[in-house]
This record gives structure tokens, sequence and C-alpha cells, in this order.
């Protein structure tokens, strides 16, 4: 497709409509500059938006974020709502890292304060918070345990001793999503999940030391605790090994229920199933199970965090680690929204796209009712990351929903073949960053230049009205598996 094709809504915002294929249901909404259209245009997302508005039962508009590039089937940085419950459910929709999302926290440290341990700060971090590809975690627990980890997430960790309740308040659904069903869980997926849970993981997972560069609204910086020139710790990952594996038995399920449900779709990757089915409600336990896993996975790498960041600056003032915010961006959430003039309950699916609730919304923590859900948006190793609140204006244009990050611009075969891990380690540390890698190689996927420009995607959702600028971080250390 060319970007004469599209319907422009303004300097921003771009629009597939229903007609252009036969086959679409629902129009799709782009929030894009012409600029980043021109990358997006490059790969397949924007065909795979165009599939996924075929989907039966949607409602409003397929929507797509700055980030988008392709994904399985639906494109990363998508939305896309359903009836609930005549519509159906996708796991390609939610994505195979259920509940990857990223969680922020802020200290009183002030770096010039902090400057000279950074480098041991880097290597306590990688020490107590175990990376790479099936990695075991940092704690063992038993199949009975397992499965209390699937229903209560967060809670979990709390009854444990490894959260306070400040952090399970300031978790997305409280770090515990209901209706998880660990009996829709496989044996396999709960094998793969046991012995990782509290580890990172690989390929674009991180944990970052950054500084609060600058702030642009002081009142919600305030409220979130965060001071410039302070430290803060950014953890990204998600449901590891568990979670993929629950998106894989359940593509293969679904194989046969759109089969026996009568569905066509344009592309295998998007299978799906009704809502009302024992197929669908199957998967939405074991999705929600996986979520209650990812939430537990982060409050212990938090945790771990905590550990390392207080041994290396205890004594210092406001050398606690206290949580701004957790938000999912892989997910698929039973919410109500407003849908031509009309309250209408919803399966909103998002994948690579993070909730951005406006102020006042239900759900919220009573410190960030006044001024919106915080929303974190990491950038690239190299690159600045965000901190953002949602609005009211997201609420009625992108299901309460904005961007999760820079989003690829180049594949990851193609970033190793043109950077040299240990140069762009060199690069890195040049900048001042200090660098922990288990994996060149995978040092080199994740290099600056696959990304978008991060502040360019930020400044197209802050732009549009659908996120507002609270802060921007810089990195000074980057720990990956």
């Amino acid at each position: 497709m060319r970007i004469e094709e599209l319907r422009k809504i303004s300097d921003m915002e771009w629009e597939i409509p229903v007609g252009t294929r036969a086959d679409m249901r629902v129009p799709v909404r782009l929030f894009a500059s012409r600029e980043l259209l021109e990358q997006i245009i490059g790969d397949k997302s924007i065909e795979q938006a165009i599939n996924a508005a075929t989907l039966p039962g949607l409602v409003g508009a397929v929507i797509v974020m700055p980030d988008m590039h392709q994904g399985y089937g639906f494109p990363i940085g998508g939305i896309a709502a359903t009836a609930y419950p005549g519509g159906v459910v996708s796991p390609g929709a939610i994505g195979y890292d259920i509940n990857c999302g990223v969680r922020l926290l802020a200290s009183f440290v002030n770096f010039d304060e902090a400057r000279s341990e950074l480098g041991t700060l880097a290597t306590l971090l990688d020490q107590y918070c175990p990376s790479g590809v099936g990695t075991k975690g940092a704690i063992r627990v038993s199949v009975g345990e397992l499965d209390t980890v699937l229903k209560d997430g967060a809670h979990w960790a709390q009854r444990r001793g490894f959260a306070t309740e400040a952090d399970v308040r300031r978790t997305e659904e409280g770090g515990r999503l209901d209706d998880a069903d660990p009996e829709a869980v496989s044996e396999r997926a709960k094998e793969r999940g046991r012995e990782q849970i509290g580890s990172l993981g690989a390929g674009n997972h991180f944990i970052e030391v950054e500084v609060v560069d600058d702030i642009f609204d002081e009142g919600a910086a305030a409220a979130m605790g965060l001071r410039p020139d302070c430290l803060t710790v950014q953890i990204h990952c998600g449901s590891r090994g568990l979670g993929h594996q629950v998106c894989t038995d359940y593509v293969q399920q679904f194989q046969g229920a759109v089969k026996k449900y009568g569905i066509e779709l344009p592309d295998r990757e998007l299978v799906c199933a009704p809502m009302n089915s024992p197929e669908a409600r199957a998967y939405l336990g074991a999705m929600r199970a996986a979520a209650n896993f990812a939430f537990a996975n982060r409050q212990l790498l938090a945790h771990s965090a905590r550990r390392a960041f207080e041994e290396v600056y205890r004594g210092k003032s406001g050398a606690h680690l206290h949580q701004v915010y957790d938000i999912t961006h892989n997910m698929g959430k039973i919410e109500t929204h407003e849908i031509e003039g009309k309250a209408m309950k919803v399966c909103v699916h998002r994948k690579g796209a993070t909730r951005a609730f406006g102020p006042g919304a239900p759900g919220l923590p009573p410190e960030y009712r006044e001024i919106g859900q915080p929303v974190i948006i990491p950038g690239s190793m190299g690159t600045a990351s965000w901190v953002l609140v949602g609005t009211a204006a997201s609420m009625e244009r992108s299901f309460g929903s904005s961007c999760h990050g820079a989003g690829r611009v180049m594949s990851r075969s193609r970033a190793k073949k043109e950077v040299r891990g240990e140069e762009l380690r060199r690069q890195l540390e040049g900048q001042g960053i200090h660098v922990r890698a288990g994996s060149l190689p995978g040092l080199a996927e994740e290099a600056p230049l696959a990304y978008k420009d991060v502040d360019a995607v930020v400044e197209i959702v802050s732009k549009a009205g659908i996120a507002k600028k609270v802060a921007r971080l810089r990195p000074v250390a980057v720990i990956k598996g």
C-alpha cells in the first residue's frame, strides 16, 4: 500500500477506510507522521493491520501506534477490540510473550553522587538478576506453589516478602488478573516456567539504570516521585518460556477452532475462537495465568534490583527504590469503552501497545487518579526512555492505549550482520553507559540503529493527544542477557 492511498485525518493520524478491501469489517487507524509511515511501509505491518480488520466481532477500528512493525499475524503496536461476549479472542493479537511489560523504580540518589559506583551497580544487577536464554530464575518453586503464582501474581510475591503494598498498588490490575486458570496451562508450559521465575531472559529484555534527564510536567513527576538528575531503574521482561508455550499451545488448538466455527481468515496466524466457546474460555484462563506469572516475575526482579541498588548506595539519602508503575504491553483485557456513544464491554487486544487510561479512570491508584495512568516507554540502548500519562482523549480514540517503545526498523538477523557486538559495547561505554551483556550477538540484535527514534514516536502520541509527556530518562547502565 502507498501512503497516497491512506486517508489523512491530521498530521499525526491516518485511516485505511473499511472499503479498501472487501473483507474488512472495520477501518484501520494509524497514529504516525508521514516520515514514520515511510519507514512502516517497508514491512508487512500495514497488510497485517488490514488482515486484523477482518476478525469477527470487531468494534470501532483497528488502531496502530507509531512504533508499529511486523509481528506474528497481528502487527506489533496494534490494538483491536472485539464485542464481549459476542466477538472472538485471537492469541496472535496478544502475542507470544504474554504480559511482556515494563516496571519503573525510582530513587532520590543524585547522579553526580552515584557516578563513581555505577560500574559496581551494573555488575551486581547482572549478578542478582539472572538473564539469558533458558536461564534459571532467582528462586525455586514447587509445582503446587507455581499454581499459586499463576492464580495470585504479585500478591503471591507480597506474601513471600518480595513486594510491598505500594508495589502491588502501583501495578496494572493490582498485579493480578482475576479468573486465571492454572489448569488451562499445559504441563510443558509449567515445566518451562517453574525454574525461570525471577529471571530476565534475552532478546529485547533488559534492566537499565537511568537518570531523570528532563521533566515536562512537574505535578505528575512529583506524584510519581521523579526528581531531576536522580537515578531510576527500568525492568523490561515478561512471562518467559511459560507464556510463550501458552501461546504456542493455543495457536495450535485454534487452528481446529476456526474450522469448527466456520471462521474464514486471510492469515492462519490470526486464528481465533468465539469468546463464549470452551476453546476461548480455556485460552483466556491460561493467558491470565501467564500474565500473573509475568507480574510475579517482574516483582522478583524488582526485589533483586533493590538488593543491588541498596547494597551499592547504602547510607546515601534516598537510596530506596520506590515503584513508579508496572505496565503491560501484550495482553487481552475485558474493559468497558464508549463505542458510537454507548458504553460497551469489549475484549481489548493490545500487542506491543500499553494501556494509557486517563484521569479518573477506575482501577488507578489514588495517587494517580488526578494525573492519569503512568505510561512507560523504553527506547533502545543508548537512547532515551520516556514517562508519559494517559489522557481522556486516549479513552475516546485508542481504547485507552498508547505506544509501547521505539519499534524495530531492522530485523534481528540483519542487525547481527550489520553490527559487531564488541564495537557496539565500546560505543555505548564511550557514551558513559556501562554495559553488562551475556551475549555479544544478542547485544548487536538490539543496536540503536535497529529501532525507530523513540523521541519521534513519543512526539506523535503527544501531539495526537493520546498521551502526555512527564519525564525523559537517559541511560547510564544496561544489563542484557
